[in-house]
C-alpha cells in the first residue's frame, strides 16, 4: 500500500466551482471600458463579480481601485492577505482575497491583470479564462496619450511591454478592440455569461 505524504505535503485543492476571468492585454488595449461595458451588461447577474483592484495609486477617472501607500501594500503581500498581487510600471497591484469566496460559492469573477500573474492563477483556481484584449500599436498609443498619466518614453515603454508572451492556458479568448468597444463588451459580456451559465 502507497502511503500518502503528510497533510502539510499535500498539493492543496484548487478553488472552485466558481470561475475566474481573467482580462489581459498591453496598455491601451482598452481592458477597463470592456469590463465596464460587461458590467452595465450583466448588471442584473449577480452570479458575477467584478472585485475592485487595489492599486498603489490614487483612482482616476480611467481606473477605479482601492488606494494603498507602498507600505501598507508590502504588508498586504507579506502576510499574504491578496488572492493575487503583481508589480507593474512600478505600481503595486492586487485582487482581494475575498475573490476566493465568492469563486467558492460558485460565482464567476472578472477581473483585469497583468499576465504574469496567469500561471499564478492556474496554480490557485480550478477554472480559469483568459481573455486577451488588443489593438493595433498605433491605437495602442494614442488611447494612453489620451490618458495623460505618462508622456513620450513612458508610453514607448508600455508599447515594447505589449509584446510579452502570454502563458499558455486552456481557455483563451481573443477579442480585437477597434472601433465601437460596445462590441468588445458584448463578447466578454457573452464570455462571462456562458461560464456563469455552466456554473448552475
Amino acid at each position: 500500500m502507497t502511503i500518502p505524504p503528510p497533510a502539510n505535503d499535500r498539493v492543496p485543492a484548487r478553488i472552485g466551482p466558481g470561475a475566474l476571468v481573467l482580462v489581459v492585454g498591453p496598455s491601451g488595449a482598452g481592458k477597463d471600458t470592456l469590463i465596464a461595458g460587461a458590467r452595465t451588461l450583466l448588471a442584473d447577474d449577480d452570479r458575477v463579480v467584478f472585485p475592485r483592484r487595489i492599486v498603489t495609486r490614487p483612482p482616476d477617472a480611467t481606473e477605479d481601485n482601492d488606494t494603498l501607500d507602498e507600505a501598507e501594500f508590502d504588508i498586504l503581500v507579506r502576510l499574504d492577505r491578496a488572492a493575487l498581487w503583481w508589480r507593474a510600471h512600478g505600481l503595486g497591484y492586487a485582487l482581494p482575497r475575498a475573490i476566493d469566496e465568492a469563486i467558492g460559492a460558485g460565482r464567476i469573477v472578472v477581473a483585469n491583470v497583468s499576465r504574469r500573474v496567469v500561471a499564478d492563477a492556474l496554480a490557485r483556481y480550478a477554472r480559469v479564462t483568459v481573455v486577451f484584449v488588443t489593438a493595433p500599436p498605433e491605437v495602442l498609443a494614442a488611447r494612453i496619450a489620451a490618458r495623460g498619466r505618462e508622456s513620450g518614453a513612458a508610453i514607448a515603454e508600455r508599447l515594447a511591454r505589449s509584446s510579452e508572451a502570454l502563458p499558455a492556458v486552456p481557455s483563451l479568448v481573443v477579442i480585437q478592440n477597434v472601433g465601437d468597444p460596445e462590441v468588445g463588451a458584448q463578447r466578454l459580456a457573452d464570455v462571462i455569461g456562458d461560464l456563469a451559465a455552466a456554473t448552475r
